[in-house]
């Protein structure tokens, strides 16, 4: 069977993930995941116990969680080498590097902005904090990146790989949270740009808006996520 990517909407980091699959071009199918309404029920759960996006189904049935995981499934089997390196390379190691940054502090620096903004019982003073707090952390990561970005078009190159599906899908919550100007950090505000142009990103930004645009023809499908919870889930 073709592997089936669980992406979150709105806004999810799995959008990226969307996109790396587009490049890949290998057929796949998706499912769409409200994640403020039925990824915090317990049935997802039999998915993923943590309720949280991406999820991914492999082509052999099993659930298998987290961007990185899901990332270094694909890399595996990009035997084209469309988004990824020789893994004895130094590009290689360099896009896990970029990838590892990303995915941690880079995105755990927004964390207390999204506690803040999803706080059940609201709570001004703490809320507050939290967004002060976040506001320095996600400046100072994005301070970091900046200075690890190079001169090429791509985070790696001339073409995008698995590190700018990576980035993009938590790059655009700078704006959501209002923390700063992108022209702030010109070199990723530049980056992303010629990310957010390529038609892969596009596709997988209308995907995640519930829209139906035409892909590279990878796309199988999306299949219910009630479907998949009975199908895959333990």
């Amino acid at each position: 069977m073709e592997p089936i990517l669980l992406y979150g909407f709105p806004l999810g980091s799995s959008m990226g993930l969307v996109a790396a699959l587009e490049w890949l071009g290998k057929p796949y199918r998706l499912s769409r995941v409200d994640m403020l309404g039925e990824m915090r029920t317990p049935p997802y759960a039999r998915l993923n116990a943590r309720h949280e996006t991406p999820v991914l189904i492999t082509d052999d049935g099993r659930a298998l969680s987290e961007t990185m995981a899901i990332a270094a499934w694909l890399e595996a089997r990009d035997s084209e080498r469309r988004i990824s390196f020789d893994p004895h390379s130094s590009e290689a190691d360099r896009m896990h590097q970029l990838m590892a940054f990303v995915n941690t502090g880079f995105t755990g620096a927004f964390t207390p902005l999204w506690v803040a903004l999803e706080m059940e019982k609201p709570d001004p003073e703490l809320q507050a904090r939290l967004r002060s707090f976040g506001r320095e952390r996600v400046i100072e990561r994005h301070d970091k990146l900046e200075a690890m970005i190079g001169d090429t078009p791509f985070l790696l190159g001339e073409r995008p790989t698995l590190a700018d599906g990576v980035l993009i899908g938590v790059a655009r919550w700078l704006e959501f949270h209002e923390v700063a100007r992108p022209s702030r950090w010109p070199k990723l505000a530049a980056l992303r740009e010629r990310i957010e142009a390529e038609p892969a990103v596009k596709f997988a930004t209308a995907i995640e808006n519930g829209e139906t645009p035409t892909g590279s023809g990878a796309l199988l499908g999306q299949v219910p996520l009630a479907e998949i919870v009975e199908r895959f889930g333990k």
